[in-house]
């Protein structure tokens, strides 16, 4: 396939941080559209961004948003202390208008979208079938391709400045974590490196659990 251009949004996350990091390192990386809220503070030829409030609204960027044959969605807010309908709102409608804006302007795109693991459908979680019902939906999308990432624990890339704080306190566990419960751990630069593979080289698997987010970053470093 061609070289990927990709939209991400969540680059002022850590995972969209991380995400849009790989993805400016990459030589198969051509161009990137961040949209987002507020600036991320970084500057790179490859990058554009575009700076917009409200993500259930796009038609004011809607003429910027095509073109492009891949989305990493990184955008996504905690469940803890939220209402089910505030959550709802904000993880699946928000997601799902984003998504359906996107496949109309771009059919080729492959759509790539930051879940969790323990995502079902029929889950005991209010998080958990928000996330699933999201998942489902995706996937009845015109794009050339939807996957779902459920990553667990992800160990953040050291030097970002997005990192949650209480990560200093955790980071030196990761090689304790990783021969303890290797199914469940990966690395940010994994993260971003698998949504390039699939994007280049697609997959079998359209959930992909944690094994398979470091599978598939192996195809694309």
């Amino acid at each position: 396939m061609n070289k990927i251009s990709v939209i991400i949004t969540g680059a002022t996350g850590m995972v969209g941080e991380g995400v849009l990091h790989e993805c400016l390192l990459h030589s198969e990386v051509e161009a990137v559209l961040s949209i987002s809220r507020k600036p991320s503070g970084v500057t790179h030829p490859k990058l554009k961004e575009v700076i917009h409030a409200d993500f259930f609204n796009l038609s004011a960027v809607e003429s910027q948003l095509s073109g492009y044959n891949a989305c990493y969605f990184c955008l996504g807010v905690s469940s803890i202390g939220v209402k089910e309908a505030e959550y709802t709102k904000m993880t699946y409608t928000l997601t799902m208008h984003v998504a359906e804006t996107l496949s109309k302007l771009n059919k080729e795109m492959t759509f790539c979208y930051v879940s969790g693991a323990g995502t079902d459908t029929n889950g005991r979680s209010m998080w958990s079938k928000v996330k699933g019902k999201t998942e489902d939906d995706l996937f009845k999308l015109p794009f050339k391709a939807v996957f779902a990432f459920r990553p667990g624990y992800i160990n953040p890339t050291k030097g970002l400045k997005n990192t949650l704080s209480f990560y200093k306190y955790i980071t030196w566990m990761y090689p304790f974590f990783k021969v303890v419960f290797p199914g469940m751990v990966s690395t940010l630069k994994e993260v971003g490196l698998a949504m390039i593979s699939v994007t280049l080289y697609g997959s079998d698997k359209r959930v992909l659990a944690v094994k398979d987010i470091i599978a598939s970053a192996k195809k694309a470093e």
